[in-house]
């Protein structure tokens, strides 16, 4: 587990778009292995990260409370 990922769901305020985008970013470099991918591979890094962070979005939308 990435230790600089933090738990984005909280009873009381939900995460920020910014929050969720910064976990998706870790995420991908953690995965990918790339701290900064190479120019042609950014393209595939950035499209990861929207993903990643969408379905993060979904997720903590749906939970049940």
């Amino acid at each position: 587990m990435c230790r600089s990922i933090k738990k984005l769901r909280h009873a009381d305020q939900p995460a920020t778009a910014q929050e969720i985008k910064e976990a998706a970013l870790q995420f991908v470099r953690k995965v990918s292995g790339y701290r900064v991918p190479s120019k042609k591979n950014q393209a595939v890094f950035d499209n990861a990260i929207e993903q990643v962070a969408h379905a993060t979005k979904t997720l903590l939308e749906n939970l049940e409370k």
